[in-house]
């Protein structure tokens, strides 16, 4: 057996990869729910939209997003990242200059699919997909890193464009926006001039799946262990991310200024980075079979708490119990499709998972948006979203007890 490679050498002799997995995250941020609802008070006074109908108009575009990543995500299996990426970051701008100039009710909800499929869809899909087909023994620290972008994105952008919104006009940051991913499309391409494998296509993999073959998407699809783990992975998508839209209405429930709020992100970064390279860490360890079935409960506990305290100590607690399983999430479940169904049309697979987190989260705020104008404030939906954790984890030890038993050593 070869020795291990140590961190600091995986992460020289892999710069340009990894950091190209990182700039795409990153720059997703720009389609992530999380920056487009710090503009959400400029976007419902501007088109005069209540809660409920903010969050149906961002419904539409959200699952149109997801309906086009099933189609488009298996272009990931045929083009290479430099040439694919670096198209889609120009796609990410464009869809942030439409939201910048569009002053019309019935374009709000394009814009938002554009955002949405550009950014949070095809600019994370490509990342974890290359992570995924790239790296096999050393897939879990591969992925850990690559998520990094989102979690600094996470951590960084709310704060500064809430901060610039008070000297400039929301309008114009989104020309900033744009800006910045065209300035990423080159980049990218400087970073994979010479990518890591020599078609950068499927035919170069040889980690299999369940029953020591490579599955189709179809017959993914066609699988129980998919559809076991389809509530898992709608899950987070769909609440985490109402959170994060809501988080203005959040704050005023609990007193709270938006500022004040957005002040523990960092902190909620740092603990689902720390997470997230735990996970890395177990999993090429341990393997993503074997820790898949746990890592939703601490979300179970984060929205019992956001449902019941308003202090700022409770709240760091819920934050550092979601950044827990976000962490986690950003990690385990992308190695979980590679390892039980193998990486030849891992693309294509993670396209129907990415169409349906990306369901989710068009879903959540939606959900949450309508419960909200009913009166049920989203602090107090707290209790039936924990509920619904504990059932998703029930459906994963199933779904992963299924899978186990059809792997075989040969992809450990």
């Amino acid at each position: 057996m070869s020795k291990p490679i140590r961190f600091h050498e995986f992460l020289l002799s892999n710069a340009p990869y990894l950091s190209a997995g990182v700039l795409l995250t990153f720059l997703s941020s720009f389609g992530q729910t999380f920056f487009i609802s710090i503009f959400a008070g400029q976007i419902q006074t501007e088109f005069g939209l209540s809660h409920a109908g903010w969050g149906g108009l961002y419904m539409v575009g959200t699952t149109a997003s997801a309906l086009l990543m099933v189609a488009a995500g298996g272009l990931s299996d045929i083009l290479r990242v430099r040439q694919l990426g670096a198209l889609v970051l120009c796609g990410l701008a464009a869809a942030c200059v439409l939201m910048a100039l569009n002053h019309n009710y019935w374009v709000l909800p394009l814009s938002i699919f554009a955002l949405r499929f550009f950014g949070q869809g095809m600019s994370t899909h490509l990342a974890i997909v290359a992570m995924a087909r790239w790296f096999v023994a050393t897939r879990g620290r591969a992925l850990s890193i690559a998520a990094l972008g989102v979690a600094l994105g996470q951590a960084l952008l709310p704060l500064i464009f809430v901060a610039l919104m008070t000297i400039l006009d929301w309008r114009t940051l989104w020309l900033v926006s744009a800006a910045v991913c065209l300035m990423g499309a080159p980049v990218l391409v400087r970073l994979l001039s010479q990518e890591r494998t020599p078609q950068s296509s499927s035919e170069d993999v040889s980690s299999t799946g369940m029953d020591n073959r490579h599955w189709t998407r179809w017959e993914a699809l066609r699988s129980p262990v998919f559809w076991l783990m389809v509530p898992s992975i709608l899950g987070p998508a769909a609440f985490t991310t109402a959170f994060f839209f809501h988080q203005l209405h959040f704050a005023t429930t609990k007193g709270w200024t938006l500022l004040e709020l957005v002040a523990y992100f960092p902190f909620f970064t740092v603990m689902s980075v720390v997470s997230m390279l735990v996970a890395g860490w177990a999993l090429d360890r341990w393997g993503a079979t074997r820790l898949m079935p746990l890592y939703q409960l601490p979300l179970v506990a984060a929205f019992i708490i956001f449902a019941t305290v308003s202090s700022g100590v409770g709240m760091a607690a819920g934050f550092l119990c979601m950044a827990a399983s976000v962490g986690a999430h950003s990690v385990l479940p992308s190695s979980f499709w590679a390892e039980v169904y193998g990486t030849r049309s891992i693309g294509a697979i993670k396209s129907l998972v990415m169409a349906v987190m990306v369901f989710g989260t068009a879903v959540g705020p939606g959900l949450t948006g309508l419960l909200i104008d009913l009166g049920i404030n989203f602090d107090k939906q707290g209790y039936g979203i924990a509920v619904y954790f504990l059932l998703t984890t029930l459906c994963m030890v199933f779904g992963v007890a299924t899978a186990r038993g059809r792997l075989t050593a040969a992809t450990a």
